[in-house]
């Protein structure tokens, strides 16, 4: 394989990313979300909110990658994150669609380039080791030095749930424990990308402190949800007849308890980032 250079890679980085977005968004039925069917939980955003989001993005992703490459400290990152989210409000008239996937994403993005310029190949234990390794001191300056927290922040704080930082600062658990051994399992199973990316989505939700779940419903609308995601996969997941009508019923029982688990589609977005990535490799 040819190793690209740093505009290549920066041009595959944010193709990847937004295929990976773009995956998460057009997935149904994902409990409480926004997708092309529907709108969830939500009344502020629909699927047309996440593609103008979408495309205002599309270059983000392409310069924390070069930012990754060229060994980039901390607040460059940041920097690149903050100008995205202005990009991401201004496109979608103030609606937080993808404040999440700028920082998981970005971060495996900028951590996948600095392994491939270093020529470490990307398997799952060096990139979930170079994001603590590369960014972790300045992940844990920005935390103590933030002003106003975020409603994940306020959460996980009350909750004493990891958060999204907590999340990075371990290494992204939820993507390489959970969501990508979910994707592969599925796919070696015989599973479409709409049912492997289904029963991924359900392993997440069985698993994973989600802070917008936490923040809708407090710590029982946590427990719903994971009851209801390890009921799915007890019973076969997408592996047994009627999945899909039962993962439906989910779904609109969540939108009936105006539960969304948005930190938990940031981490399918971010696995299929990376199965994506290590795919493309794996083919070139």
């Amino acid at each position: 394989m040819t190793a690209p250079d740093a505009a290549d890679l920066a041009r595959l980085a944010a193709r990847l990313a937004l295929r990976a977005l773009h995956d998460e968004l057009s997935l149904y039925p994902k409990p409480g979300l926004v997708s092309p069917r529907d709108a969830g939980s939500h009344e502020d955003m629909d699927a047309g909110t996440f593609l103008r989001s979408l495309f205002a993005l599309r270059h983000y992703y392409a310069r924390i990658a070069a930012a990754g490459w060229h060994d980039a400290d901390f607040p460059v990152l940041r920097d690149l994150g903050i100008a995205a989210e202005t990009r991401m409000l201004r496109a979608t008239g103030g609606v937080n669609t993808h404040r999440g996937a700028i920082f998981a994403l970005g971060l495996l993005a900028a951590a996948g380039a600095s392994l491939w310029r270093r020529g470490v190949p990307p398997d799952d234990a060096a990139w979930r080791a170079e994001v603590p390794r590369r960014w972790g001191r300045g992940l844990r300056l920005a935390g103590a030095a933030a002003g106003t927290p975020s409603h994940g922040m306020q959460v996980a704080m009350r909750y004493r749930a990891s958060g999204a930082r907590g999340e990075a600062l371990a290494g992204f658990p939820a993507v390489f424990d959970l969501a990508l051994p979910a994707l592969r399992q599925a796919r070696s199973g015989g599973a479409d990308w709409q049912a492997t990316r289904l029963h991924a989505f359900f392993t997440l939700l069985a698993e994973v402190e989600d802070t917008n779940l936490l923040y809708r419903g407090g710590q029982a609308g946590l427990e719903w949800m994971r009851g209801e995601a390890r009921a799915f996969l007890a019973d076969g997941s997408v592996f047994s007849p009627g999945w899909f009508a039962r993962a439906q019923a989910v779904h609109r029982q969540a939108c009936a308890r105006r539960l969304s688990p948005g930190g938990s589609a940031d981490m399918l977005a971010a696995a299929c980032f990376v199965f994506g990535w290590q795919a493309h490799m794996e083919a070139a």
